[in-house]
């Protein structure tokens, strides 16, 4: 099996080097690349035409595209049409999120089960129906001998979201109906990747790890009976006893925390937007996962991480506020970390005085730092999302409210659980499911029509000039 691997690698970088001969710019082939589609269009533009850029109101609020039970994101009123920045709260069907992560870690069980189940049917289960969808999750992890046969060397990547994209929709091959919409088998597709996408995950991590260093895959054997912050961690470190109860009930945390988040961030509404053709669920679900890869979406956590580490190497005293504070003036003026200007896990999109998840984190996350020797690391990270607003208004001259977001905690919080940065995104995606499933279904059921935005032309009229006449 190990000998595939490394065909298939020499094999990929072959097409690697031919595609890049083939990109090799001649001199009558340059508009291809300057051509009209990478103009940027001017802001007043915009404005002339009306248009919310990014379905964005121009207090930053979102253009409402449509109606759900599931979920409500809040971080501002409005009063008389004024903006009026307020706490975050998250609410899934109609809990606060802190009451459902709070009440099943009170009574030292892992919550994700739940969630996910009242997500699918809007209500919280009774302790049988908590079981039965836990046995249901556990009875299928295991993945196809035909299924593994293809998966992974036919998605090798470096990429883990790139491969759980194809891998979702291998698994379309694998299903008799695939283009069933009905709900039974909606469900069915919900709860088998729920079951799967951890595993899919955590062998693309570890393929991709043997491809370079040579080492013979080893993947331990699916436990019916783990919820699903044990199953990932059994696969990442080798086995049950390999992690301790606290570690694995706060990845139940991060992952109750990244399940649901509203219908209008980015992949979620990506797959709103598809399943609104009735196209089936594996296509749906890839290309929420293909939007969530972005770096404007759920690939930020890995820059915060990397920002973190920068921030340490170049502070010498992490407890002193004036020289954290003009280390991150720096990043801001271009002159730090990725000359980017911005401060990583810092600002959203709604969440306005607080990020509720950002608060969870640091509430469940800093006994374990404390016990792995990491306190110091996470009170810096606090200094930094106390510090930074201030100098981010000084330096930026604005007056809108900055608050931290999950972000800031979530790659830390990985880190200290043991799980490689490859995965940090692809974990996000694997928690996301759950929320993507009731959108899909809520979309399908609920909605029944197509989303067809209009865009407005701002093009001239031109006349055709026969190909021997044409001179630029």
């Amino acid at each position: 099996m190990i000998d595939q691997y490394y065909n298939h690698s020499i094999a990929s970088q072959r097409r690697t080097q031919d595609f890049a001969k083939s990109r090799r710019i001649s001199p009558a082939s340059k508009r291809l690349y300057t051509g009209a589609s990478m103009e940027e269009y001017d802001e007043e533009l915009y404005r002339e035409h009306d248009v919310k850029r990014g379905l964005r109101n121009a207090d930053g609020s979102g253009v409402v595209a449509g109606l759900t039970r599931i979920s409500d994101v809040h971080g501002y009123r409005k009063e008389d049409g004024v903006f009026i920045p307020d706490e975050g709260k998250l609410t899934i069907r109609g809990y606060d999120i802190a009451d459902l992560i709070d009440n099943a870690h009170t009574e030292d069980r892992f919550g994700y089960e739940e969630l996910a189940y009242l997500l699918l049917t809007g209500a919280l289960p009774r302790y049988d129906e908590l079981e039965s969808i836990g046995a249901r999750i556990g009875s299928l992890r295991l993945l196809e001998d035909e299924y593994i046969s293809e998966f992974p060397i036919t998605t090798k990547s470096k990429s883990i979201m790139n491969v759980l994209q194809r891998a979702v929709l291998l698994l379309y091959a694998f299903d008799e109906t695939p283009d069933d919409t009905s709900a039974p088998h909606e469900v069915d597709v919900a709860l088998s990747l729920l079951a799967r996408l951890p595993r899919i995950a955590a062998i693309a991590h570890i393929t991709h790890a043997a491809s370079e260093s040579g080492i013979r895959v080893q993947v331990p054997a699916p436990n019916a009976s783990s919820s699903m912050a044990e199953a990932i961690l059994e696969v990442l470190r080798g086995g049950p006893d390999d992690f301790t109860h606290e570690e694995a009930m706060l990845l139940d945390v991060m992952l109750m925390l990244h399940a649901e988040h509203g219908g209008g961030n980015n992949s979620t509404f990506a797959c709103r937007v598809l399943s609104s053709s009735a196209t089936d669920a594996y296509s749906a679900y890839a290309a929420a996962i293909g939007s969530l890869k972005g770096p404007r979406h759920g690939g930020a956590n890995a820059k915060v991480t990397q920002m973190h580490a920068d921030i340490r190497e170049h502070v010498e005293h992490w407890d002193d506020d004036d020289e954290v504070a003009a280390y991150l003036e720096k990043i801001l003026r271009h002159e730090a970390f990725d000359q980017s200007g911005l401060i990583y896990g810092m600002g959203h999109a709604i969440y306005t005085l607080s990020d509720p998840r950002a608060q969870i984190c640091k509430r469940y996350a800093r006994h374990l730092a404390n016990v792995k020797g990491l306190g110091d690391e996470f009170a810096l990270i606090e200094r930094i999302e106390r510090i930074a607003p201030g100098v981010m208004r000084e330096v930026r001259g604005t007056k809108k409210p900055i608050c931290a977001n999950i972000d800031l905690y979530t790659g830390f919080i990985y880190n200290m659980l043991g799980v490689p940065e490859t995965l940090f995104t692809p974990l996000f995606a694997v928690s996301r499911m759950a929320g993507w499933a009731a959108h899909r279904m809520e979309e399908l059921y609920g909605a029944h029509r197509i989303i067809r935005p209009a865009y407005n032309s701002v093009m001239d009229d031109v006349t055709y000039v026969p190909i021997a006449e044409r001179r630029s």
